[in-house]
């Protein structure tokens, strides 16, 4: 499991070319804002550091502002793109986590991915220019547009954009392959303890803290992430607890030993 944002042209609304998310249940377009009406760019964003314009240079940073065409605010459980949806851009998260899903063959949804504050989304889409899984907001959000043409065109003359833009696809094609290692060698217990190292990490790179945070995924969405069923991840936290590993009460965890966390799994120190 690895770790994984922010940019699109000033604009009044929403891109013609993306999509307009949808809130759960209905066909009621989620809230786009305006460019114009924010006062909060990727050279100002506390974010920035994981996202696409790390290392960019002033006048290379505005330039990745003026690519942002809109910010779309999700309530929870908004879709953002579903399955089968055309691909026109890339979406970094600004605020809030989603989480994306697929459809296995028997029908039952997957969830294939769970993504916080500085992650980039929507990658799925570029290869085929559809999405292939949907995602979903597990928590009010909000998302920077970055459509993806005009994304590539600045990614041609910003060396260092083209680099970040390559590094994320990498980390996505890292991330499958450390899934299929998750799903296909790991016992139960290596699993969770694996989700939960990785989120610590995920936290303390965000500047939170790495041993306290709140699970925004249910137990039956860990469980689908992990490939377990609900009933063995719900056994795991209940013995992980008393093992004094960590300390859970409803969706808040705090890990009060990580190096045994990591003993479990091969790890040390």
């Amino acid at each position: 499991m690895t770790l994984p944002a922010k940019y699109p042209l000033p604009a009044t609304g929403a891109t013609a070319s993306s999509p307009t998310p949808r809130h759960a249940g209905s066909g009621t377009p989620a809230a786009v804002i305006s460019i114009r009406d924010l006062k909060a760019h990727c050279s100002s964003c506390s974010m920035r550091e994981l996202c696409l314009p790390f290392g960019l240079n002033t006048e290379d940073m505005h330039q990745v502002d003026a690519l942002i065409g809109s910010r779309v605010k999700l309530k929870k459980g908004d879709a953002l793109y579903r399955a089968g949806d055309a691909f026109h851009s890339l979406y970094a998260v600004r605020l809030g986590s989603l989480k994306t899903t697929v459809l296995a063959e028997d029908g039952r949804e997957q969830v294939s991915g769970y993504h916080m504050l500085g992650d980039i989304i929507g990658l799925d889409g570029i290869g085929t220019d559809r999405h292939g899984c949907q995602a979903v907001a597990l928590e009010d959000s909000e998302i920077c547009v970055l459509p993806f043409e005009r994304l590539e065109d600045l990614a041609r003359a910003v060396p260092q954009l083209q680099h970040n833009l390559h590094l994320f696809l990498s980390r996505e094609i890292s991330r499958d392959h450390n899934i299929m290692l998750l799903l296909g060698s790991m016992r139960a217990e290596e699993r969770l303890a694996v989700f939960l190292l990785n989120l610590a990490d995920r936290y303390r790179r965000r500047g939170y803290s790495s041993t306290e945070f709140v699970l925004r995924m249910t137990r039956e969405e860990i469980g689908s992430h992990l490939g377990l069923k609900l009933e063995t991840v719900s056994r795991l936290f209940s013995r992980f607890h008393e093992e004094g590993l960590i300390q859970v009460q409803g969706r808040a965890v705090k890990l009060l030993n990580a190096v045994a966390l990591k003993e479990l799994i091969g790890q040390h120190g």
